[in-house]
């Protein structure tokens, strides 16, 4: 029997349900999360109940101007999100990137990141 090569990678697939989606959602990260900051990004969080880590993206144009950059920016944290969800606790993350974070190296990109999420389960830990 041949697998489906889609069905591999499934699980990689950036749903719905794994998104923020209405503007209500961000404000209550934002309102009521908490901040973890590496090199370029800072990631406020809160937990959600849901079971399951789900993504926001705030990059703005102050930190890059031109959209190519900013959606090469947003395609890195998804990748690196999805890479890392399993290991994340049930949090709303709302990810934002700062000036000169658009000119730094995918390598460089994915371990800020890395460290963010590295964060965000330590500081989860201690709470608990």
């Amino acid at each position: 029997m041949n697998a489906d090569p889609r069905s591999s990678a499934a699980h990689q697939i950036f749903k719905r349900k794994l998104r923020l989606t209405k503007a209500r959602e961000f404000q209550q990260v934002f309102a009521e999360g908490r901040r973890a900051y590496c090199k370029g990004f800072v990631v406020i969080f809160r937990a959600n109940g849901l079971g399951h880590a789900r993504l926001g993206l705030a990059i703005s144009r102050k930190c890059a101007r031109r959209a190519v950059k900013r959606n090469r920016l947003k395609r890195l944290v998804r990748e690196s999100f999805r890479r890392a969800r399993c290991g994340l606790p049930a949090v709303d993350i709302v990810v934002l990137c700062g000036k000169g974070t658009a000119e730094a190296s995918n390598r460089r990109l994915f371990a800020d990141l890395e460290q963010a999420w590295n964060q965000i389960m330590k500081l989860l830990c201690v709470a608990s």
